[in-house]
């Protein structure tokens, strides 16, 4: 099992530990703070289906803002993935990244809605005659659902590690460097397996691992 495991798998994520103390009054109080980012994350998603078209058509054109059945279409018939599609998915999920670093006390910066910050998501556009197989956009949601399961219940422990998280940062002002590793690993496992199942950019399957 090991031995089909790619030694770099072409969907890394990263983020910068912060240096010194937190700061602990903006993490007492991220879930509020967070309120206006949020919002705009939101917008960016109705943006993106209002210029889809129709709500049917946009249900099955996007997900969460990304642009998922057009890019599939694309690839199935014209063995193509518009630049611009791919560079809108890639930015977007280098957004969400920012604020889920943000939301997990990751880092205290307010996220961006364009610099990279601390927050380093990196995705190859990939050469679609050469890396993609046409028909595999029709299966890859099935074939990712072991990974869906795994993320329901690393996303619930994570929940519970967050809640340790902020009162260390509240009563240390530090965070522990396990949660920090653990919060960062279901973050680069979920863009792994939405780079793969949903914006298509790779046919090499997810590892099963929070590791790099």
């Amino acid at each position: 099992m090991a031995s089909s495991i790619p030694a770099e798998y072409p969907i890394s994520f990263t983020v910068d530990p912060a240096e010194g103390d937190r700061n602990r009054v903006t993490c007492a109080f991220r879930i509020f703070l967070a309120v206006p980012i949020l919002v705009v994350a939101g917008a960016i998603g109705g943006g993106t289906l209002a210029v889809l078209g129709s709500d049917s058509q946009s249900t099955a054109s996007a997900a969460g803002g990304l642009l998922v059945g057009a890019p599939a279409l694309m690839i199935l018939f014209r063995q193509k993935y518009p630049r611009w599609w791919f560079d809108w998915n890639y930015a977007l999920m280098r957004f969400q990244n920012r604020v889920g670093a943000y939301m997990f006390l990751l880092r205290d910066e307010y996220p961006s809605t364009d610099d990279e910050q601390a927050v380093h998501l990196d995705i190859a556009y990939p050469e679609v005659s050469t890396e993609l197989n046409r028909w595999l956009p029709l299966v890859k949601w099935f074939l990712a659902i072991p990974h869906y399961i795994v993320l329901v219940f690393l996303y619930i422990g994570l929940f519970f590690a967050l809640i340790g998280a902020w009162f260390s940062i509240l009563f240390t002002g530090r965070y522990p460097h396990g949660i920090y590793d653990f919060a960062v690993g279901v973050m680069r496992w979920n863009n792994r397996v939405i780079g793969y199942a949903l914006i298509l950019a790779t046919d090499q399957y997810p590892p099963f691992r929070l590791a790099p």
